[in-house]
């Protein structure tokens, strides 16, 4: 079994990425783990509309996030996201799910921006970067993939704008898309459940998906991206 800090994703991961004001690299738990639940953990706010979380302890999160969902998953990357233009320090992680070698497809998610670096440039360009590994051509560094998706729970406004900013469009909304957690009570879709449901004590999750696909990204939001990130 492969150890926890290799990424074990289905493309090559590069040892960074990077802009003039942020760094990527992969997240490995024995360097980057206590450091961000130092100050994550103090935030439980953090995982409102996440379908996992809060955690009690950096070992309960690496277990969950890392080793039982990540680790696994030939689909999934996490990486520590830096903020160069303050030290570097940790600003918090972002990471792609459910990718397809074979759909050319994936979707960012993992996003957890700390709290000192909301509101900044940090969460637009850990996107960016991620963006522009996604959808360029290999010839041009890049995956080259077709598609990119973004998902948020419906009551998740501040991602479903920033998304909206960096050249997403809506898609939809897929109504009781997940089973929350039984303590996920604050971010439901408010609509309670049947009697005689198996989960009822768990709320239901609506979600929104965005898409930015690669005939968007030639046809400008390439552009609108690199302006972000320059910005």
């Amino acid at each position: 079994m492969a150890m926890p800090h290799d990424p074990n994703f289905c493309f090559p991961v590069p040892p960074d990425l990077q802009s003039d004001r942020v760094k990527l690299v992969p997240f490995i738990p024995s360097e980057h783990a206590d450091a961000f639940f130092a100050i994550a953990g103090a935030h439980p706010e953090l995982f409102t509309y996440l379908p996992w979380g809060p955690f009690a302890t950096a070992h309960d999160f690496v277990s969950t996030v890392i080793e039982q969902r990540i680790q696994p998953s030939p689909g999934m990357v996490l990486f520590a996201v830096f903020d160069t233009t303050v030290g570097p320090q940790l600003a918090g992680i972002i990471g792609l799910l459910d990718t397809s070698a074979a759909n050319l497809s994936t979707e960012i998610g993992f996003v957890i921006t700390l709290p000192r670096f909301q509101r900044t440039h940090v969460t637009s360009n850990a996107a960016g970067l991620l963006l522009r590994w996604a959808l360029e051509l290999p010839a041009e560094g890049g995956l080259g993939l077709r598609r990119v998706a973004w998902k948020a729970n419906a009551h998740n406004t501040r991602s479903v704008r920033a998304a909206e900013r960096l050249g997403f469009r809506k898609e939809a909304v897929l109504r009781w898309d997940r089973v929350l957690p039984a303590w996920k009570t604050d971010s439901g879709n408010g609509v309670g459940t049947r009697t005689g449901d198996s989960k009822a004590e768990c709320a239901g999750r609506d979600t929104v998906v965005l898409s930015l696909c690669w005939d968007d990204w030639e046809a400008g939001a390439r552009e609108s991206v690199n302006s972000i990130i320059q910005r």
